[in-house]
């Protein structure tokens, strides 16, 4: 027998006729259940990627690219370092900045933060978050004016706003005769900032360079070099060759390393998530056996009068294979067109739900951002079908061997 006459029966056998409904019934059954299988894959991968790769898109948009520091913690003759990185390749923007802690007081309340000096010109060419200042410019903080920019978050826990005065208490003390007494200063605050990430948000605030270098009583040192690059990912690389061409002694850091543990946790979890749902494929994909196991049962008869005519079981094996893969096709394509359409609406779906239930599914202070962002890789949709088929085709080769195995007396004693 020629392949189109084992096609045409193969695909016969998945139609409704007489008194053979049920059959088809719980075909579409299995080609449901194996979308849904697919689909959900599709969405949970797409919003991993989405949440990675907005994470990357946040984290480049507020810190730096890379950090240069002293082994000691601050940086004596660093306008020759700053001038010998702007000339490497690839550097667009090196900015010198202060970093220490403080504790931040307004009236009752009390905040601990992260306060950066920065000179405001060469900050707004090192990173974006001179862009998201609300309420005032970056540009506000000149030197001698003790002004300070919060993170909306930190504003928020502190219940200031824009025009108000905080009083920054240093964890370097003064010697006095009544003994150690902590450096305040009251500063005034001239801006807001949202970064979209809540641990900037909540724990940075900046000010001028030259008041943060008196506060700490750095001088004319300064904790280290912001880095701008033309290719972030390079970030390991070129710091490190910088450091090198300074004649080494320096601390290099980058941002893939200050935040790796964010990286590494969602492959992990993306590894396991891929895992576990795929068992949802498996069974959806299994429930095929019963089916195919039905069709064969049901259609015993028929497969004897094709070996009285001469069919080989070769012939009823490819039958019964062709019905599956149809079905495992059919199930795996409807579940990737169902999937990619969720993954590319999910943030509607998301907002109606949360406005329907009255509840906000995602904190940013656990998850980093509000939002639930979805980004379908094509590699990883051609990888969940491509084991989905798989799948289908191993759980079609026992109903299709059972199939062949059929003799036609056996088969037409009771008939």
């Amino acid at each position: 027998m020629s392949l189109p006459y084992e096609w045409m029966l193969g695909t016969r056998y998945l139609r409704a006729t007489r008194g053979r409904g049920f059959l088809s019934f719980i075909t579409l059954v299995s080609v449901f259940g194996l979308a849904i299988g697919v689909a959900v894959l599709i969405v949970v991968l797409s919003v991993m990627n989405g949440f990675e790769r907005e994470l990357k898109t946040r984290i480049l948009s507020v810190t730096s690219h890379a950090t240069l520091m002293g082994l000691d913690g601050s940086l004596k003759d660093w306008r020759d370092d700053q001038t010998r990185a702007l000339t490497m390749p690839g550097v667009l923007a090196a900015a010198p900045y202060i970093e220490a802690q403080a504790l931040l007081m307004h009236g009752e309340r009390t905040a601990g933060t992260s306060v950066r000096g920065v000179l405001p010109e060469q900050e707004r060419r090192a990173v974006g978050l001179a862009q998201r200042i609300e309420g005032g410019r970056i540009e506000d903080l000149s030197a001698g004016s003790y002004r300070i920019i919060l993170g909306d978050a930190l504003a928020a826990a502190l219940a200031v706003h824009i025009g108000d005065d905080v009083l920054l208490v240093a964890p370097q003390g003064d010697v006095t005769p009544a003994g150690i007494q902590p450096r305040m200063r009251r500063v005034h605050v001239a801006g807001l900032f949202h970064s979209g990430m809540y641990e900037f948000d909540r724990a940075l605030a900046l000010m001028n360079l030259q008041d943060a270098a008196r506060l700490y009583q750095m001088g004319d040192r300064i904790t280290g070099l912001r880095l701008a690059l033309q290719d972030p990912f390079a970030a390991p690389r070129l710091v490190r060759d910088l450091a090198v061409s300074l004649g080494g002694g320096y601390y290099v850091s980058d941002w893939t390393r200050n935040h790796a543990n964010f990286f590494r946790s969602i492959e992990i979890t993306k590894s396991m998530l891929f895992m576990i749902l795929l068992l949802v494929v498996a069974v959806a994909a299994f429930n095929l056996v019963a089916t195919l196991v039905m069709v064969v049962k049901d259609k015993r008869a028929d497969i004897a009068i094709l070996r009285t005519l001469g069919a080989g079981p070769r012939n009823v094996l490819l039958i019964f294979t062709i019905q599956g893969a149809f079905i495992g096709l059919t199930g795996t394509l409807a579940g990737a067109l169902l999937g990619l359409g969720l993954a590319a609406n999910l943030e509607a779906l998301v907002h109606g739900l949360e406005h329907l239930l009255g509840t906000h599914f995602l904190d940013a202070r656990v998850y980093f951002m509000s939002d639930l962002p979805a980004h379908a890789q094509a590699g990883d949709v051609l990888r969940i079908c491509a084991v989905a088929f798989g799948l289908c085709a191993l759980a079609t080769l026992y109903p299709a061997w059972r199939a062949a195995g059929t003799q036609p007396a056996q088969a037409l004693r009771h008939d």
